[in-house]
């Protein structure tokens, strides 16, 4: 299997944000070694919190399958999920999460907090961590360092 083929699929959803000015972070579900959904952070278009990648794509597959049960389907996502998109992949079944950069302000697979290891749930999907992770943090970084400049600029201006 080849993680990092199906991560540069995520990171060209995240390179759309991008282009979209919106905080660069894509995902793609993968079912049957095919992508059944893609997806990426649109939180600043929708102007709704819950844009994120990973829920856009989760809804995208549930319609693709037909059902909300996305057991055997894997989640690429170039950013460690937050606690709403962890909530999201458990309740939807996903049977494999593998993610880029971690997020040490919100992650909640191994940064912030550690949900799957939390004793209870009904399911719990397997997560492989830093595939292409120089890669996808890079677009984060990149892009808020760009976000700040212009910022700066904005305020010597005025």
């Amino acid at each position: 299997m080849s993680y990092e083929k199906y991560m540069k699929e995520a990171i060209k959803e995240a390179k759309k944000a991008e282009l979209k000015d919106e905080v660069p972070i894509g995902c793609v579900i993968v079912k049957d070694d095919k992508i059944i959904a893609r997806a990426h952070n649109l939180r600043e278009s929708k102007q709704q919190s819950i844009a994120h990648a990973e829920i856009l794509a989760i809804e995208k597959a549930c319609k693709k399958i037909g059902s909300w049960r996305l057991e055997n389907c894997d989640l690429y996502v170039t950013l460690e999920p937050c606690p709403m998109c962890s909530g999201a992949i458990l309740q939807s079944r996903i049977s494999n999460v593998i993610y880029g950069a971690k997020d040490f302000k919100g992650g909640c697979i191994e940064s912030c907090m550690k949900m799957y290891e939390v004793a209870g749930f009904n399911h719990y999907p397997k997560t492989i961590s830093g595939i292409l992770e120089d890669e996808c943090a890079e677009l984060l970084t990149s892009f808020f360092k760009k976000k700040r400049l212009i910022n700066k600029q904005k305020k010597a201006s005025s």
